[in-house]
Parts: structure tokens; sequence; C-alpha cells
């Protein structure tokens, strides 16, 4: 099924992975949510943490390296798209370049995990299960 790790449910995961996915978009349009003033610079952490987690989970997921990068570059022109939808789209977003910059940095870091004893936490632990 699409090149998966031989899960028990794969499309369980892949439909978390999706919904993920689903949900960093809709954020990403919707009016943010109120937060208390953060220091500089923070939601750039923000973004490279949101789009390393949706890598990662690509990492998790699919079983060979060329689908976990086809993986990360829909997420890193999904982030630059965003940004382009922000500016264009919204009143109560503001495109930001420098977004767009964390969110692929997040993925390059997400997918590293690939490289890593950890590209297989979600099996191990679905086989502890």
């Amino acid at each position: 099924m699409l090149g998966l790790k031989p899960f028990r449910r794969p499309a369980l995961w892949l439909g978390l992975w999706c919904l993920a996915i689903t949900t960093v978009v809709t954020l990403s349009l919707t009016p943010p949510p109120p937060f208390p003033d953060l220091p500089s610079g923070t939601d750039k952490l923000e973004h490279a943490l949101s789009y390393g987690l949706l890598a990662a989970g690509a990492v998790q997921i699919f079983l060979r390296r060329r689908s976990q990068w086809l993986a990360g570059l829909g997420l890193i022109a999904m982030g630059v798209g965003l940004e382009f939808a922000q500016g264009a789209f919204t009143t109560d977003r503001m495109q930001d370049p420098w977004d767009a910059i964390a969110n692929s940095v997040g993925v390059v870091l997400g997918l590293a995990t690939g490289i890593t004893p950890m590209r297989d936490w979600l099996l191990k632990a679905q086989a502890k299960a």
C-alpha cells in the first residue's frame, strides 16, 4: 500500500499523518488564536517544529527513502504555497518568506531522522503493543 512500512494498520497511520497535514493547512489559513506576547522569532521555531514533525512522520510511515523525500518536497511546496495563500487570501495573516524558509529547514531536519535509529520508532512501538 503506497510503499508504507509493514504496520498492522497502515491506513490508520497514513490517515493520521494526512490529518496532521490538514491541521497545519487549516491553522495556516484561519485567524491566529490569541497568544501571549512571545519573544521575537519564536514563530519561526514553531514553523520549523511543525514541518519537522510532519517530515519525521513521513519517515515513520513510508518505507522507501524516495517516498520520504517526495513527501518532504511536497511539504516544502505546501509551506511555500501556504505563505503565498496567506498573502493573497487572508486579511489576518501575512506572507513571510522567512516562514517558508523555517518550514523548509524543519522538513530537512525531519527527513534527517531517516538516517538515525529513530527512523523505525513507530514500527517498533507497534510491535511492542
